[in-house]
């Protein structure tokens, strides 16, 4: 079982938190800054962390380089990932 997120990401932000949603995407303040793949390596562990499975079930599909991210989780449905997206982030959901 495979799961895929869209992101729409900010590095270099205060803290790592989800911000609401930009359209199908949420949105990711990343507190790492986007140099190295440092940014990168940490929307991997933290989305790995809330989805409860080892970092090296995910993956970022496309947008290696880029602010927009399609992410591929193993190990989780989408259902239970929205869930958890949700309990960490809070009933907000429609931010533009």
């Amino acid at each position: 079982m495979k799961t895929r997120l869209s992101l729409k990401v900010n590095a270099g932000a205060r803290k790592t938190e989800f911000a609401g949603r930009h359209g199908d995407a949420w949105k990711l303040k990343v507190a790492a800054p986007p140099v190295d793949g440092k940014a990168n390596a940490a929307i991997v562990k933290f989305i790995a962390k809330l989805a409860g499975v080892p970092a090296s079930r995910v993956s970022i599909v496309s947008g290696d380089a880029s602010s927009n991210k399609l992410i591929e989780i193993g190990g989780i449905d989408s259902e239970a990932l929205n869930r958890a997206i949700v309990e960490i982030h809070g009933t907000r959901s429609s931010d533009s």
